[in-house]
């Protein structure tokens, strides 16, 4: 039987945060009950600080920051205090996929919203999940975004691997998260602590397009604001500000 997280507290905003994240993360879990018994799949409860002693259980984990909190309760339904390794599979792409893999068990997988949000996923995962060893396996497509990637995690000083990704996209729900994972469990060779970043033709033309649709018609970026928005140097909205501003 597959033990899952248990959430139990009558602090109806903490419960609403939980589950929220919980379920963003796809982590399987069941809502608790002070008035019903605790089913025998429960492998660990969140509760808070007031609540705890309330419950007679042995595994518990109290609630002061959500992250943490679940990133402890995986720990405690893994068995593990400190991972021998852990290893950080990034599938690349505009929103890419991450997956976190401890000793070979898959602890979480999620999407960033940016390259750039990559770097933070990366920073709190290390501290949430400690281990002897952390590498980052990263998949060798799109390379506009793997170099957005890479170079924004140049100042934590992890080992990168490049990995050929051909073959790690599913048909899924969730095929970023699916092929990071995938990327986690695949050999690589080094990657540098930088990269040049040179958005293609196609990328730099795709955005101009982008800031039609989201200007709805009303402006055209240039070649020049679109390659720094595809380098991650501005953002779409700021491109389009400026090419509207230098109009006026």
């Amino acid at each position: 039987m597959e033990k899952v997280i248990g959430v139990l507290t009558r602090d109806f905003k903490l419960y609403y945060d939980l589950v929220k994240v919980l379920k963003k993360r796809d982590l399987p879990f069941i809502s608790l009950s002070f008035d019903e018994t605790i089913p025998p799949n429960t492998g660990v409860i969140i509760t808070t600080a007031e609540e705890v002693d309330h419950i007679d259980f042995e595994r518990k984990v109290v609630c002061k920051d959500i992250t943490a909190a679940i990133a402890e309760s995986i720990r405690v339904l893994k068995g593990k205090e400190r991972f021998d390794e852990l290893i950080i599979g990034i599938d690349p792409g505009a929103k890419p996929g991450v997956a976190v893999v401890g000793d070979g068990f898959v602890l979480e997988t999620r999407r960033a919203s940016s390259p750039e949000e990559v770097a933070e996923m990366v920073k709190e995962m290390s501290s949430s999940y400690p281990a002897t060893r952390i590498g980052l396996r990263i998949g060798h497509g799109d390379p506009t975004n793997r170099n957005r990637i890479i170079n924004s995690l140049s100042s934590q000083r992890f080992d990168i691997e490049i990995v050929n990704e051909k073959g790690t996209t599913p048909r899924s729900d969730t095929p970023d998260q699916e092929a990071a994972t995938g990327i986690s469990f695949m050999k690589g060779h080094p990657a540098k602590r930088k990269y040049e970043i040179s958005p293609t033709p196609g990328e730099v033309k795709d955005i101009q397009n982008r800031s039609r649709k989201k200007s709805k018609g009303k402006i055209t970026i240039s070649k020049h604001l679109a390659s720094l928005v595809a380098k991650g140097e501005i953002t779409l909205e700021e491109a389009i500000r400026k090419q509207m501003e230098s109009r006026a």
